[in-house]
């Protein structure tokens, strides 16, 4: 079931279409990556889910029924702006912020006090928020975000001006929210942070979605029939025992190992592969080679079918 669905959503502005019938459907307590390069239409769409904007045409739904002002309630929205008043005290503005989403004083301090501890912000309650550096606000932002425990929790480029342990340390909390009951919209240029993460992607490109489906699903569809072996050394040469359903695209050696990246064509099957190369090798490791979420990306976005391959060739 989902918590979250667009259909068909267009949004104009006077010389440009930001989004042209867009579409996707997120699952309930996932995490789902909203991605596309800058430009792409992400932050419109994310600004109509948060009812910031109102499409020109198509439907939205959360949970079930049409999206709805009541609805706000339960969304969480973690822009990647700094929204923060400068001039304020951490601890008055996070309980002031905190009430504006519903919470009793007595309820936001109690919730506040865990936070705080968990991310050790306690002695900065009474400090400026100017006096603190960016991923710290980013800090208090995302404790606000998350504490009336929202159903749908929006983080644009949440690890913006983070440090790798505090990266680390964010990206336990978001899987923790989702394993609590949470449903994540998670928007990123991170690569990386999506394959560990999602559970599901969209990407955007042009104001259009170019590619959606579940990130092990995605992987499979963009397998490119290429394996990485290594293999002692023997006196026998590679090029001699591979028959036509074979292509060697990389091959080094160093003293003792010989590194190779080979090619299956049609056909041929990676069982055929180590059938002939047992007999004159003994084979340390095989492994496929899987294109990445950043492969793909690229591939996609630059619309060349034949530009993972190249993509992929050049960081073997």
């Amino acid at each position: 079931m989902s918590i979250f669905a667009a259909e068909n959503i267009v949004k104009r502005y006077a010389n440009h279409t930001a989004l042209n019938k867009v579409s996707i459907e997120v699952p309930s307590q996932s995490i789902f990556g909203l991605l596309g390069p800058n430009g792409a239409g992400k932050t419109t769409l994310i600004r109509i889910i948060n009812q910031i904007l109102a499409p020109d045409e198509g439907q939205l739904f959360f949970n079930g029924e049409k999206l709805k002002p009541k609805h706000v309630e339960f969304i969480g929205y973690l822009p990647e702006e700094r929204g923060l008043y400068k001039k304020m005290k951490v601890g008055e503005q996070a309980l002031y912020l905190a009430q504006l989403k519903g919470l009793s004083k007595t309820d936001a301090l109690k919730k506040l006090k865990y936070w705080f501890e968990k991310f050790e912000l306690q002695s900065w309650w009474n400090r400026k928020v100017e006096e603190l550096s960016k991923g710290m606000q980013q800090k208090i932002q995302f404790i606000v975000t998350v504490l009336h425990e929202p159903k749908l929790l929006i983080f644009d480029e949440p690890f913006s001006g983070f440090d790798p342990i505090n990266v680390n340390l964010l990206k336990e909390e978001i899987l923790k929210l989702k394993n609590d009951g949470a449903t994540i919209i998670f928007s990123t240029h991170n690569m990386s942070s999506v394959e560990e993460l999602c559970d599901n992607i969209a990407l955007l490109n042009k104001s259009e979605k170019v590619l959606d489906g579940s990130v092990r699903d995605i992987k499979k569809k963009f397998k490119s029939n290429k394996f990485e072996i290594r293999f002692s050394n023997s006196q026998t040469l590679l090029n001699n025992i591979l028959n036509n359903s074979f292509e060697i695209l990389k091959e080094s050696s160093d003293d003792e190992t010989t590194h190779a990246i080979i090619y299956i064509k049609n056909g041929g099957t990676a069982n055929d592969l180590i059938g002939q190369l047992l007999p004159y090798y003994t084979i340390n490791s095989f492994n496929e080679v899987v294109p990445s979420m950043n492969d793909i990306f690229i591939s996609k976005v630059t619309n060349n079918s034949n530009n993972l391959s190249s993509y992929q060739n050049e960081n073997e």
